[in-house]
């Protein structure tokens, strides 16, 4: 495992354009592409899905999903 020296929003920066999973306090699984984020990271995603045990459970299309609510963000 290597360490990096970048910060988390360093990070979110590249991961913009890409494809994430990020799952919320409340157990809930969401992929999709981050379009945008804020200091508070709230993040927009498009093509957003929720996903249950790794299956689609239902297409979102584009979502804004806040930041307090972020349990964590992982590649897809």
């Amino acid at each position: 495992m290597t360490l990096t020296n970048e910060r988390p929003f360093d990070l979110l920066n590249k991961a913009i354009g890409q494809q994430v999973l990020i799952r919320l306090k409340n157990g809930t699984d969401i992929r999709g592409k981050v379009v945008s984020f804020d200091a508070h990271m709230n993040i927009v995603i498009d093509t957003a899905e929720e996903l249950d045990e790794g299956n689609l459970k239902a297409k979102l299309g584009t979502i804004l999903l806040r930041g307090g609510n972020i349990l964590f963000i992982s590649p897809a």
